[in-house]
């Protein structure tokens, strides 16, 4: 991630750690890959995968590393990313606050130029109680400003189900 340019022929070599033993592993290439913008986008639903990391170590789900780690990725790439908003919305439910956390910030980074795209991924996981964080990122939609929300064809009146 801190080479730039340099690194992008080998970002393939990073994508294939998606797939490593170690979940620390795992995360630290979902870093990588959300630090390379244009040059990341081809491994991105690799990335997207990485979202139902679920592996769990004695006891201690160790997956939840590599799930906040894709949010993040993902809330970097922009419209690269738009196809996988609903996989990210999915883990406003998820069992850990820090994950619930990261898919609300990936998620807000796109509001303003996807509030449609983000609202129905929302919408489609119904209620996130009691965290309320979906609920926050709809009312957020709401107030990016009228032009920026009928722009993106978002219609206030998810707000109110």
């Amino acid at each position: 991630g801190k080479h730039g340019e340099a690194a992008a022929p080998h970002l393939g070599a990073v994508a294939e750690r998606l797939a490593d033993n170690h979940p620390y592993v795992r995360a630290a290439a979902c870093e990588a890959l959300g630090k390379h913008g244009e040059a990341a986008v081809p491994h991105l639903a690799a990335v997207a995968n990485c979202l139902s990391d679920r592996q769990v170590i004695n006891g201690t789900d160790w997956g939840k590393f590599v799930r906040a780690a894709a949010c993040e990725a993902l809330g970097k790439h922009g419209e690269a990313a738009e196809p996988h908003l609903g996989g990210v919305a999915k883990l406003l439910q998820d069992s850990d606050t820090d994950v619930r956390l990261a898919a609300y910030e990936a998620l807000k980074s796109h509001i303003e130029a996807r509030g449609q795209v983000v609202a129905a991924a929302v919408e489609a996981i119904g209620t996130d109680a009691p965290s309320g964080l979906a609920r926050k990122l709809l009312d957020e939609i709401g107030q990016v400003g009228a032009t920026a929300a009928h722009g993106a064809g978002y219609s206030g009146a998810v707000l109110h189900s």
